[in-house]
C-alpha cells in the first residue's frame, strides 16, 4: 500500500488531498451525527460555501443522508469510510506514528487517531470509537472487562454498539467511584457499557479512597470480597491515563500529599498510582479496587489517553512494564516521540 500512495502522491498529488478532505467530513459526520452544516462547517474549520458543494457530493455519491434534524451517514457512507481508514492512516503518518510507538514503548499494540483532544471535542469521541473497535476485536464471548472512570472512559462507552461477540460479557467497574462526577464514575460508565453492549454488569458501591482503617474493613464485606474477586481476575482493564496535578485536585487531595506529589515531580496518574518521569511511584492512594499488581496477570489491558499534554504522563505510566494496548490521538503520539 506505502508504494502505490507514494505513486499516487507524485503522479495525483490533489487526488488525495480531496479523498482526504472527504474522509474526514464523513468521520466528523460518523462522530456526530445528527449534525448540520453549520456545526459541521466550525467543526472541520472550512467555510460553508466550500462544504455545501463537498456535502451535494456526498449526498449524490448515496453517502450521506440530509434530514431536518441534520446529516448521517448512509450504510454505504460507513463502508466507504471503513475501507478508507487504512489508506488515509498510511497517507497521514499514523501508521508510522503507530510503528514508531509501540516499538519505543515495547507494547502490544498502538493505535493513533487523528486530531488533539486538547482543543477538539470530537478527537475524544474519535479514541472512543477506536477503543470500542478494539474491545470488539479481542472479545470471545464468556468474559469480564473492568471498566475505570473518567471522560475517556465516558466517550468510550458512548461509542459501544451491540456485537455477537457480546455473548454473556459481564461489565465491572475497575475501582470505586463514589465522590466523582457521577457521569464519570466507573460504575455509571461501567453500566452504560453493558447497556449498549447488550452486556450484565456488577457495580462496586465505595469510595475512591479510603483511610487505611477504613480500607481494611471495607474489603472483608462478603459482598465487597466477591466483587473484587471478579475485577481482579478480568479478562480485559480498559482504563484511562491522568495528567497528576488535575487528578490530584479532582480528588479533592489534602494539601500536604499535594505538596507531596509536586515536590516528587509526579506527572502521570492511574489507579491511584502517582508517577514521576521515570515512571517510578511518588504517591498512592488507598482505592478499592484493581491495583497494579493485578494488571500484569490480566490477558488484555487497553489504555485510552489523548491530547498533547497527556504526553509526559503517558511515558510516565508505561515505563510500568505491563504489556498494554494504547489508543491515542495524534497530538499526544507526536508529543510522545518527542519525550522518548
Amino acid at each position: 500500500m506505502k508504494t502505490l500512495i507514494d505513486v499516487q502522491k507524485k503522479l495525483l498529488p490533489d487526488l488525495l488531498q480531496v479523498m482526504q478532505k472527504r474522509f474526514q467530513i464523513l468521520q466528523h459526520i460518523r462522530i456526530m451525527q445528527p449534525i448540520g452544516r453549520r456545526s459541521l462547517s466550525n467543526n472541520l474549520g472550512i467555510s460553508e460555501r466550500v462544504l455545501r458543494g463537498e456535502v451535494q457530493f456526498l449526498k449524490d455519491q448515496s453517502l450521506i443522508h440530509i434530514h431536518p434534524s441534520g446529516m448521517t451517514l448512509t450504510e454505504q457512507g460507513l463502508e466507504v469510510l471503513s475501507s478508507l481508514e487504512e489508506m488515509i492512516k498510511e497517507f497521514s503518518g499514523l501508521t508510522l506514528l503507530e510503528d514508531t510507538l509501540r516499538k519505543k514503548l515495547k507494547l502490544e499494540d498502538v493505535i493513533v487517531v487523528s486530531g488533539n483532544s486538547d482543543v477538539s471535542p470530537w478527537v475524544k469521541k474519535e479514541l472512543g470509537r477506536a477503543c470500542a473497535t478494539c474491545i470488539n476485536k479481542r472479545l470471545k464471548g464468556n468474559e469480564t472487562i473492568a471498566v475505570a472512570g473518567g471522560t475517556t472512559l465516558a466517550a468510550v462507552a458512548e461509542m459501544m454498539i451491540p456485537d455477537s461477540k457480546h455473548q454473556n460479557i459481564l461489565f465491572v467497574p475497575a475501582r470505586g467511584g463514589l465522590g466523582e462526577n457521577v457521569e464519570n464514575q466507573a460504575n455509571t460508565i461501567c453500566a452504560k457499557m453493558a447497556e449498549r453492549a447488550n452486556g450484565h454488569y456488577r457495580l462496586l458501591h465505595v469510595p475512591d479512597q479510603l483511610s487505611q482503617e477504613a480500607y481494611q474493613s471495607i474489603i472483608e464485606e462478603p459482598n465487597i470480597k466477591e466483587i473484587l474477586e471478579i475485577i481482579r481476575t478480568s479478562n480485559m482493564v480498559i482504563h484511562g491515563i491522568g495528567d497528576a496535578k488535575t487528578m490530584a485536585e479532582r480528588r479533592k487531595t489534602s494539601f500536604q500529599d499535594l505538596e507531596k506529589i509536586e515536590k516528587r515531580y509526579a506527572v502521570g496518574e492511574a489507579f491511584g498510582y502517582y508517577f514521576n518521569q521515570e515512571g517510578e511511584v511518588v504517591h498512592k492512594v488507598q482505592t478499592v479496587g484493581i491495583q497494579l499488581d493485578d494488571l500484569k496477570k490480566i490477558p488484555c489491558v487497553i489504555a485510552v489517553a489523548g491530547g498533547a499534554s497527556k504526553a509526559k504522563a503517558i511515558k510516565a505510566y508505561m515505563k510500568q512494564e505491563i504489556n498494554h494496548i494504547l489508543i491515542t490521538d495524534e497530538a499526544a503520539a507526536k508529543e510522545l516521540i518527542r519525550e522518548l
